[in-house]
């Protein structure tokens, strides 16, 4: 009993902070002048004035605990979130105690490297007994992946200011994020070479005027070209390129050594962008990574291929499966192009290493921001 006591003790002193504000140091500083004068002049009046400082000192101080006491936070973000953007979310905070309200309430972000960052902390004056408050706020995940320990911090310096108190907490609500969507350098460059080397791969759409040909048996009359059909003598139509949809197959090698993780990173980056950018131009994107095989519209929509995204990882990886649509438009990001060709992705668009760079951290903080 005395151990769990002990453990309970420890988790409790362990959440609550504690900072001397500004005014807590010249209230301190006014309570020890006024204490040695007290001492010396033997003054009772003196005395009391003392005691009553320090008291408000620690009524300060227990009011500010009963103020972080029995508070609740849940913290919601939208369904579909991409990494570096900053997406408004929802933050809710319950008090739980069943008389005393909570003032004067600061809730924010835990300021750590893989930690989710708010824009701007939350403040709340007022939070009655047993209501819920929610506010709109910014957040911005820094990396792709699952959170699962999205830090957050309650603070108060009710009633005086003169002690600021916070108090930790964690939320394990898991939250996948996707790779960032945004351009970097260099992305937009080749999104601009890829859509015009897909253009040219396929003949156009089915409102694009082909050629003139013979007339064949049981087809309809209205495209049948007249003047050329007089000038022939027999009759001729109008073709137009054959309608078909712009399938874009996407191949993301995982066999990448550790000392090319940057460059993994960046190609899932470019992967997850180009795939973004081609779908809402139309295309259907086949994804493909080693043992996986994922057709957008048919198995699910582009958010399925930015979650695998969102959780791939590097692995050592097995010869390349064949594309799943030799008539497609085929990029490959890998760092052995020389296995590719062996495996039917000779026509492929090839991105490896040496040509899809990493940028400088000084270009891509630039771009960033």
């Amino acid at each position: 009993m005395r151990k769990l006591w002990e453990q309970i003790r420890h988790l409790l002193t362990r959440r609550i902070r504690y900072k001397i504000t500004r005014g807590g140091v010249l209230f301190t500083a006014a309570i020890m002048v006024v204490g040695a004068a007290a001492v010396f002049s033997g003054n009772n009046l003196l005395f009391l004035i003392v005691a009553a400082m320090m008291a408000t000192l620690l009524v300060s101080g227990f009011v500010s605990r009963l103020c972080l006491a029995a508070l609740e936070l849940d913290f919601l973000v939208p369904e579909h979130v991409a990494a570096s953007r900053t997406v408004p979310a929802r933050l809710y905070v319950r008090n739980q105690k069943w008389l005393m309200p909570s003032f004067s309430i600061r809730v924010e972000g835990i300021r750590e490297p893989a930690s989710p960052t708010l824009k701007s902390g939350v403040y709340f004056p007022l939070i009655a007994a047993g209501v819920t408050v929610e506010e709109t706020v910014e957040v911005r995940f820094p990396r792709r992946g699952p959170y699962r320990r999205n830090s957050f911090a309650f603070s108060t310096s009710f009633p005086f200011g003169f002690l600021e108190k916070s108090a930790r907490v964690t939320l394990l609500r898991e939250t996948v994020v996707y790779p960032s969507i945004d351009p970097q350098p260099g992305f937009e460059e080749l999104l601009a070479g890829i859509a015009g080397e897909i253009e040219t791969h396929y003949r156009g759409l089915g409102s694009d005027f082909y050629r003139i040909r013979a007339y064949e048996a049981f087809e309809s009359a209205r495209h049948v070209d007249w003047k050329a059909s007089a000038h022939a003598g027999s009759l001729q139509v109008r073709e137009f390129a054959r309608e078909q949809e712009q399938v874009v197959e996407v191949f993301l090698d995982r066999g990448a050594p550790p000392e090319l993780d940057a460059w993994f990173e960046h190609a899932v980056d470019c992967c997850a962008f180009l795939a973004w950018r081609l779908s809402n131009q139309g295309a259907a994107i086949h994804f493909r990574s080693n043992g996986i095989a994922l057709r957008q519209p048919e198995d699910g929509d582009i958010y399925t291929i930015l979650k695998y995204l969102a959780l791939v990882y590097p692995q050592s990886a097995t010869a390349p499966e064949a594309p799943l649509d030799e008539n497609s438009y085929q990029v490959v990001f890998t760092v052995a192009p020389e296995r590719f060709s062996e495996s039917g992705w000779a026509g492929a668009r090839i991105l490896s290493p040496g040509v899809l760079r990493v940028p400088e951290r000084g270009e891509d903080s630039a771009t960033g921001a």
